[in-house]
C-alpha cells in the first residue's frame, strides 16, 4: 500500500511540473512574440526615419515645378488627420473594453477603427489620384518621389493595420477573449497608436511647414 501511494505521488508530482512547465513555455512563447513585435516597431522607426530625413533634404528640387505650397488642399488634409487621431481614441476604447471582459464592445470598437482607417485611406487615394490626374507623379521631380514615398509607405502600414486589426476581429468572434487574443489586440492597439504618431510628424513636416 505505502509503495502504492508513493508511486501514485510520483506520478502526481511529474504530472504537475509537466502542466507547469508547458504553462511556462507558453509563457515564454508569448513573451517571444511580444519581444518580436518591438523588433519590428524599432525596424518601422528606422524606415520612417530615413524617409523623413530623405523628404527634407529633397523638398525644394522641384525641378522647375509645382512644389508644396502650390499643391496643397489643407482642408481635406485635416479632415484625414481628424479622422486617424479619431480612430486612434476609438483603438484605446477597444483595449478599455477589452479589460472590462466585453466581447461585444471590443469587437465593436474595433469595427469603428477600421471604418476610420479606412476613410483615412480613401481620403489619401484621392489626394494622390488628384495629383497624378494633374500630372504630377513619382517620377515628375526629385520633391514628388520623396512626397509619394513618405506619404504613401504611411498610407501602406496604415492598409496593413487595417488587414491586422480585421484577423484579430476573426479570432476574437471565433475564441472570445483569451490571453492570446488579449495580447494580439494590445499588439494592434500599440501598432495603430504608432502609425498615428508618424502621421503628426507627416502632417506637420509635410504639410503644415509646407504651407508656412
Amino acid at each position: 500500500m505505502a509503495h502504492s501511494a508513493n508511486h501514485l505521488g510520483t506520478h502526481a508530482a511529474a504530472a504537475h511540473g509537466a502542466g507547469h512547465d508547458g504553462h511556462d513555455g507558453h509563457h515564454d512563447l508569448e513573451e517571444m512574440r511580444k519581444f518580436g513585435f518591438w523588433i519590428f516597431l524599432i525596424t518601422d522607426v528606422i524606415l520612417f526615419s530615413a524617409l523623413f530625413a530623405v523628404y527634407i533634404v529633397l523638398h525644394g528640387n522641384t525641378a522647375g515645378g509645382p512644389g508644396m505650397k502650390d499643391i496643397i488642399e489643407m482642408p481635406g488634409i485635416i479632415a484625414e488627420t481628424f479622422i486617424l487621431l479619431t480612430s486612434s481614441f476609438t483603438s484605446g476604447l477597444a483595449v478599455l473594453m477589452m479589460n472590462r471582459g466585453s466581447k461585444g464592445g471590443l469587437i465593436g470598437w474595433l469595427i469603428v477603427t477600421i471604418a476610420l482607417g479606412a476613410c483615412f485611406i480613401g481620403l489619401e487615394v484621392a489626394e494622390f489620384a488628384k495629383l497624378i490626374h494633374e500630372g504630377h507623379t513619382i517620377s515628375t521631380s526629385a520633391f514628388f518621389s520623396a512626397f509619394f514615398t513618405l506619404v504613401g509607405t504611411h498610407g501602406l502600414h496604415v492598409s496593413l493595420g487595417i488587414c491586422w486589426i480585421t484577423a484579430v476581429i476573426f479570432q476574437l468572434a471565433r475564441h472570445g477573449i483569451t490571453p492570446v487574443t488579449q495580447r494580439k489586440v494590445h499588439i494592434t492597439s500599440l501598432y495603430w497608436h504608432f502609425l498615428d504618431a508618424v502621421w503628426i510628424f507627416v502632417f506637420t513636416i509635410v504639410y503644415l511647414m509646407g504651407v508656412m
